[in-house]
């Protein structure tokens, strides 16, 4: 049973957060931030192993993942919506949007609390291919995070929140503060800070992709880069920016 509140907040059971990312956009920083409070648990693209198993990408680590993590879609979906480990009240779970694939589009992810979180793509992509190699606009995420944003915007009458990770970097506490209220959940300083390192709920995949985070004790600040893009990037740039521009416009603000 889905629970819709007025007032601005959001869909959803407040004890499940599904935050909805793209890759190099700082969610396992704000992973990381909700790990740290003592009554939540968080889990780590859960639905990758399965994407895995559908889509030919060139990640790193491709059959490590599929052999250590759940591949059956519906198991995972149970988790997602199952009692949250460990007694916690807070069920943080950081998503890839294009993990979302078509034959998982249901109305299970109305029983979470969706929100999501963007980054300029001007300085996303560069992160991303020094990883995989020029990524499509589907690797991205953008196109699936407005699938998303939309239908949970239709169906619930609410729209969403949305983060943007320069606002992130920018004004932490500010931000941080603001998705809380939204989520229905007390803020804490305790999401400004960590320990440094990798943690058991990490993904097999961190040793490929977390090196940065893993020497983080908290959310760095942010650096500006060139809005533009190299002659290799210029075309997927051009994709993404209408999809990235839409939901920015609905991101929250710091006051």
């Amino acid at each position: 049973m889905t629970e819709r509140r007025k007032g601005g907040k959001t869909e959803g059971r407040k004890d499940r957060i599904a935050m909805w990312s793209g890759p190099r956009n700082i969610s396992t920083a704000m992973m990381r931030a909700w790990e740290n409070r003592p009554d939540a648990w968080v889990v780590d693209e859960p639905l990758y192993a399965h994407y895995l198993t559908q889509v030919r990408v060139n990640h790193p680590g491709v059959d490590e993942v599929i052999a250590v993590h759940e591949t059956d879609w519906r198991r995972v979906v149970e988790d997602l919506i199952g009692p949250i480990p460990e007694g916690r009240t807070i069920y943080y779970q950081k998503h890839m949007a294009h993990h979302w694939l078509p034959h998982l589009r249901g109305n299970w992810i109305l029983q979470l609390q969706n929100a999501f979180l963007i980054r300029h793509p001007a300085e996303m992509l560069p992160s991303l291919a020094a990883k995989m190699g020029p990524p499509t606009l589907s690797d991205t995420g953008l196109p699936q995070q407005v699938e998303i944003f939309e239908f949970v915007r239709k169906q619930t009458g609410v729209t969403p929140p949305v983060l943007d990770a320069e606002d992130v970097l920018r004004s932490p506490r500010a931000l941080l503060e603001r998705l809380c209220d939204r989520m229905g959940v007390p803020f804490t300083d305790r999401m400004l800070q960590w320990p440094s390192g990798p943690r058991g709920t990490d993904g097999v995949w961190g040793k490929h992709w977390y090196e940065a985070v893993e020497r983080s004790t908290g959310f760095e600040p942010y650096r500006p880069r060139p809005r533009t893009a190299s002659p290799e990037l210029e075309p997927v740039l051009i994709e993404c920016l209408p999809h990235y521009q839409h939901l920015a416009q609905h991101r929250l603000r710091a006051p």
